[in-house]
């Protein structure tokens, strides 16, 4: 039976605390992701759905961007516990019409949690709320397209709007998107990867010319030795648990490291075999390294230096000479600054023991097939790309980026975030693709470069941006310093959210806001030219169908694609010689621009035919070919800053619960880490708390420290003593986004350093 909305937020009275698990998954797995489809889906229905996730005539995750295997080697049920709390929330049988927004104003909603929000069901009709009304009301579709034309074409120049896309757009809306706001005229593109894997982007396309990863399912069995870097796989991507199972069976060696000793990292029981049910399942971290935040880079340094100590010991019998004489250059510039590491710099940054590097440095020599895979704990610190930058070196130094259980291995966090770049959704598109585009629409889009989130939120703040539509995503949720970023909201002339859900981004609004209900990954897609599907890229650059299986939660709910079609063709008017009709009505010729458009897509409508879709090229996985601005792998110099936290302080990493997806909350329990029936909560090391005088259990205050003297306050935690890193502490967002100063940011990226903030616990 599906269970109601819950009428009161339940708040943090019930907050209890018990100890981590040591494992991830098995029954427990199973039995709780039930309970939501159940709560939220009914059985009967929720069970149909979840065979259809992730199978090729099905839909995709609308979770994370974990791949998935070959079709013949996929199991019936092919989704994890956490894909099928993401399909539970979206498919949800609660609705969420008219009569909820003229019982509750938005300024009672504002006081109201996210989890609550979210929980209150499907959004089901266009809603607008008037600049002096505290209410939305509904609206037309014709009439809220008319309101949006209306206020962009009064703005004194297309750059005073921005459009940002969350990574659960489909390809098709994707670029249908960015072609309608460049025929607008900016490159305001700001997106969800500017929060995420900018760094690792940035890092990437630097050193090896391509910023994606450069593995697949078959390296992670292949490889002997897997780094699986500032990532919680068991809750963030937990269908990777599978892959690295297969690894370990297969003889490969497992290095975690982390601050957390989160469970995932521990070990593994598959449900799905009888060792995860009646067993133990499987170990899979060899060595767990608890390194302090932000000490990656000088722990990749360290170990590069020991590799060219090893190799001046035993000429060409550690590095891979014939690699790096072919294909990289920067060599010597690095080898020089290697030699000057300092030791007692890389013990200060990581908190780890010689002992303890030079026995991954032993595992490292006895690797021929080395991947390092790596999420947000290494993407959103101030160093964060020089970190990855050191990280290709390692790599390159032994030949483990071209070959087969080889490679660098971003997992992205969101299902088609890296196809919504893909595509075109990027505030400094490459010349190349700009000319394809003008070749195939017949108009000049704008060349400057545009507006990535935070200087979105700067521009708002400033006055400069006055417009703002999201296709997707929870804007005001994701980003930080929440109060700076939600004055800049108020500013605006206008807010439009293409939504399925109510969050917070649909309450703290521009003077006028719309909310414009969308269909979901789930549900069947009909349009004038019949049935569509659409398309999605996963973190390994495959590319492939999604078709939903359900009927929609309203019959006056439209498409992503249906919606930006309606809006460019309300905006433009003729001005750009583009048949909106037609592609809102036939994803296919979308399909059919995007094959001529995109680089790697050639013949994209009979490539994503093929069972399991297709993989778009990567020269230096395919290849070795590196294109760079040399045409070989740069190996960089990466200057080692040691992050100093003054006394008293300690630096703090924002985290998911494991009832998380995003800012989205399925639920207020994080039973890996002990945590029931509550999110205001900080995890602790006993010695600093010790230190400090405060005892596990107490309630305080988390104050950040920043350059421009501003106090930011997240109030009343309850202290959680746990096993990090001693000096770290970490914390739930979005919760703790007030805490992230908005010009705290990763160097080149742009991107809000979250995983590396200065605090001090101030007891209540």
């Amino acid at each position: 039976m599906v269970r109601r909305a819950p009428r009161e937020d339940p708040g943090e009275d019930g907050l209890r605390v018990g100890a981590p698990a040591s494992s991830a998954a098995g029954i427990p797995g199973v039995l709780h992701a039930m309970e939501h489809v159940r709560d939220q889906m009914g059985v009967r229905r929720g069970v149909r759905s979840l065979l259809a996730l992730n199978q090729a005539d099905g839909f995709d995750c609308p979770g994370c961007a974990w791949p998935d295997p070959r079709p013949a080697d996929r199991g019936k049920a092919e989704f994890c516990e956490n894909g099928a709390k993401a399909v539970a929330e979206e498919a949800t049988l609660r609705r969420l019409g008219p009569g909820f927004f003229a019982a509750h104003a938005v300024s009672e909603l504002a006081t109201r949690s996210g989890y609550w929000l979210g929980q209150q069901g499907r959004l089901t009709e266009p809603m607008y709320k008037a600049s002096d009304s505290d209410h939305y009301a509904p609206v037309s579709w014709d009439d809220a397209f008319a309101i949006i034309a209306g206020e962009l074409r009064a703005l004194d120049s297309p750059d005073e709007a921005a459009f940002y896309t969350s990574g659960r757009a489909s390809n098709e809306a994707a670029f249908a998107y960015q072609l309608f706001v460049r025929a607008f005229g900016t490159n305001n593109l700001p997106d969800c990867s500017n929060m995420c894997h900018e760094s690792s982007g940035s890092a990437l396309t630097e050193t090896i010319g391509v910023g994606k990863g450069s593995v697949s399912l078959d390296d992670i069995v292949q490889a002997d030795l897997i780094f699986v870097v500032g990532q919680n796989p068991g809750t963030n991507h937990p269908r990777m648990l599978t892959a690295l199972e297969a690894a370990k069976r297969a003889g490969a060696s497992i290095v975690a490291v982390n601050p957390l000793p989160e469970a995932g990292l521990l070990r593994f029981r598959n449900p799905q075999h009888a060792s995860g049910v009646t067993g133990s399942g499987t170990a899979l971290a060899d060595q767990f390294l608890k390194i302090r935040l932000g000490g990656d880079l000088a722990l990749f340094q360290a170990i590069n230096a020991r590799l060219l100590a090893a190799e001046q010991a035993r000429p060409g019998e550690v590095l891979d000479r014939a690699f790096l004489d072919a294909h990289t250059d920067g060599f010597a510039r690095l080898a020089a600054h290697l030699g000057g590491v300092s030791a007692d710099d890389v013990r200060a940054a990581t908190g780890l023991t010689d002992a303890e590097i030079d026995e991954v440095v032993g595992r490292v020599l006895a690797a021929e097939r080395i991947i390092v895979c790596w999420a947000m704990g290494l993407t959103q610190h101030r160093d964060a790309v020089p970190t990855i930058r050191e990280v290709v070196n390692f790599l390159l130094l032994r030949g483990n980026i071209g070959r087969p259980g080889a490679g660098v291995c971003p997992v992205r966090g969101h299902s088609n975030v890296q196809g919504d770049r893909t595509m075109g959704v990027w505030e400094r598109p490459p010349a190349v693709f700009l000319d394809r585009l003008r070749d195939e629409f017949g108009f000049d889009p704008p060349r400057a470069h545009g507006l990535d989130v935070v200087d979105t939120l700067r521009a708002m703040r400033d006055g400069r941006v006055k417009v703002f539509t999201a296709l997707g995503g929870n804007f005001v949720g994701a980003t930080p310093d929440t109060e700076v970023t939600e004055a800049a909201i108020r500013r605006l002339r206008l807010t439009v959210q293409v939504s399925t859900k109510l969050n917070r981004s649909h309450i703290v609004t521009g003077r006028r806001a719309l909310i414009l209900p969308t269909l979901g990954r789930t549900e069947i897609d009909v349009q004038a030219g019949g049935p569509q599907f659409v398309t999605v890229e996963d973190s390994m650059s495959a590319v492939h169908i999604s078709r939903g299986r359900l009927a929609p939660a309203s019959g006056s709910l439209r498409s992503e694609v249906a919606i930006v079609c309606g809006l460019a063709r309300a905006t433009l008017g003729g001005h750009v010689a583009v048949d909106w009709e037609g592609l809102a009505a036939d994803y296919g010729r979308i399909r059919a621009h995007i094959g001529r458009v995109v680089p790697g897509c050639e013949d994209f409508e009979a490539k994503v035919a093929r069972p399991g879709g297709f993989i778009l090229a990567h020269p230096p996985r395919d290849s070795r070919t590196f294109p760079t601005e040399t045409g070989r792998a740069r190996l960089t110099v990466n200057t080692l800053d040691v992050l100093r936290v003054p006394p008293g302080h300690l630096l703090l990493q924002t985290i998911r619960s494991h009832d998380q997806f995003n800012t989205t909350i399925y639920g207020l329990d994080d039973r890996y880490r002990g945590i029931h029936q509550g999110r205001r909560v900080v995890f602790v090391n006993p010695d600093d708390l010790a230190a400090f005088g405060i005892a596990d259990g107490a309630h305080v205050d988390l104050v950040s420290r920043w350059t421009d003297g501003v106090a930011r306050r997240a109030e009343r935690f309850r202290v959680v003593a746990y096993p990090t890193a001693a000096g770290c502490a970490a914390a739930y967002f979005p919760e703790t986004n007030v805490l992230v100063p908005l010009d705290a940011t990763a160097a080149v990226s742009n991107t809000p350093v979250s995983k590396s903030v200065v605090i001090r616990l101030e007891p209540v």
